[in-house]
């Protein structure tokens, strides 16, 4: 009897240290996809003038200590991408589709270009984007309208064209809405 008990013990103990380290991988490996994600978005920044992303975004510190991201410590994932009003200049590439835990993104009043990338609408927990005073061109991707928790999205101050994709109708949480200093066309859905 005594040696089924402490057969049982040391199997659970086994059990849980093995589970214990599953967790701890999955934490590392979830956010490391992350990081390489924000990594992946430092490569697209050509001008950097203030060095904040440059100098702050290494591999000797964690992601979650990096100016401008925040991080859910439940689930150790960036919850909270904000680097406006840094002068930044670049693109979005299509990697940022891994913060998958992103509820808030905000690159306002830099000077980021180019089309905004149809992977923004697979952040389903995406509640607030403000890409505010940038250059953006192109259209505003109807995709964005499957992010249904949205309550705000600001795409002012861009160089935008086309019309506000009449889907974005079916936002029903979104309760602010500013597109204005583009050249859109249309209604207002």
């Amino acid at each position: 009897m005594e040696k089924t008990c402490y057969y049982i013990l040391a199997c659970t103990s086994v059990l849980l240290q093995m589970w214990c380290s599953c967790v701890a991988v999955k934490k590392s490996t979830t956010l490391a996809i992350d990081q390489f994600s924000l990594f992946v978005l430092k490569s697209h920044v050509n001008l950097d003038p203030y060095g904040i992303i440059t100098s702050n975004w290494t591999n000797s510190s964690s992601v979650c200590s990096w100016i401008g991201v925040t991080c859910d410590l439940r689930n150790h994932r960036v919850t909270a991408l904000n680097i406006s009003h840094m002068s930044l200049s670049g693109t979005i590439p299509p990697q940022i589709e891994n913060l998958s835990f992103l509820v808030s993104l905000d690159l306002s009043f830099n000077l980021f270009s180019g089309v905004i990338p149809q992977q923004l609408s697979l952040l389903h927990k995406l509640k607030f984007i403000s890409l505010q005073n940038n250059s953006f061109t192109g259209f505003i991707p109807s995709s964005l309208s499957n992010l249904t928790n949205l309550r705000v999205v600001d795409f002012s101050s861009n160089s935008l064209q086309g019309n506000i994709p009449h889907v974005f109708g079916r936002l029903h949480s979104l309760h602010t809405l500013t597109m204005d200093y583009n050249h859109l066309s249309g209604h207002i859905p």
